[in-house]
Parts: C-alpha cells; structure tokens; sequence
C-alpha cells in the first residue's frame, strides 16, 4: 500500500530520561489494536507499516528545549517487538547491537549530543544525528504487539530530558507469505 493521507494516522509515545543516570531505558508502546498476524478465511493478516519517524528532546517537565549547559549524550531508537516494558535510566541492559543499524528490528534511531558535551568551539548547538528512518517508498511493516522507545545514556544528563516519538503509520493487509518472513525476522 502506498502512503496515502487518506490511510495515515499517528502515534506518539515518550520517553523520560533522568538527569545524573547512566544506562539503559526503554518505554514501550503497545500496537496489539493495530496489527493481527493471523489471517481467517479470506481475510488477510494485518501489519502496522511505519512510514516516517520524528523525534524531539525536550527539557522534562516543560516546553522549552535542552539548555546551553546539558552536557549528556546518548543514543536513541525505535525497536519493534522488544517488549522491554517501561524501565526508568539504568534500569535495563541491552545486548551489543540491540541500539544500531545492525539490529533487524531497529525501525529509526538518532544520537544526541548536547552542547556542553561538545566543547567550546559548538556551545550554543544541540547535535541530533539520525543513523536510521524508515521511508514512504519503503516502510517498516511492525507484525509484533508492541515496539520500544529505547535509549543508552553515555554520559548523564545533568537536567531531566524528555524524548517524544510521533509514527506516521497506517494498517497494511499482509499476504501470507510476506506476513510469515515478518514474524520470522521480527524475533527477539
């Protein structure tokens, strides 16, 4: 199906990253209204193709966006079917490639850097790179129940931050074929 305005709709989650924490955490967002990986009598299973993925960071608790004086980096992503829950900064680890291209499952991803952690020459500018994005032409088709908020602070935040996640998105009929490739690659 192609990104059509008529079948887009949208998706947010959030997720809280504390000040003076270093770690992993995740904040999951449950898709099991969206997607049905069973098809019944003529009726094909349903997939959640997400088209494009926008991220902020934002100072927690607020409108405004990160200070001058944030020095914390770390690395973010939407993961499909993780099913790490809701953990707070530190409270989960992730296995080697879980946060990067390499992970089959990894649906978009940036890295932050904040201006203090850049040095003198940058300290006015906030550093978001995205490594990764799912396409209109090209969507990520989630098949599983839920996909993650994840980040991997590197170096704490010395305030609280808030990351947000808007999905545009909409529900794709899945043949039976396509739909058994999906489940096999979506697996933890």
């Amino acid at each position: 199906m192609a990104y059509d305005i008529k079948n887009v709709f949208y998706l947010d989650t959030t997720l809280a990253l504390a000040n003076a924490a270093g770690g992993g955490a995740s904040e999951q967002l449950d898709l099991s209204a969206y997607v049905d990986p069973i098809a019944r009598g003529r009726s094909k299973g349903t997939g959640l193709a997400i088209y494009k993925v926008h991220f902020s960071v934002d100072d927690s608790g607020s409108n405004d966006p990160i200070g001058a004086t944030e020095s914390g980096i770390f690395r973010c992503a939407l993961i499909a079917g993780l099913g790490t829950g809701t953990q707070a900064v530190g409270s989960v680890a992730f296995a080697n490639n879980t946060i990067n291209a390499a992970n089959d499952l990894a649906v978009a991803g940036f890295d932050f850097f904040a201006p203090d952690a850049m040095g003198a020459s940058t300290t006015s500018s906030i550093a978001m790179m995205k490594w990764l994005e799912p396409s209109e032409k090209v969507p990520y088709v989630v098949v599983r129940d839920n996909v993650c908020l994840v980040a991997e602070v590197a170096a704490n935040l010395s305030n609280a931050s808030t990351v947000s996640c808007r999905l545009e998105c909409a529900q794709i009929p899945l043949d039976q074929a396509t739909l058994n490739q999906l489940l096999r690659t979506q697996t933890v």
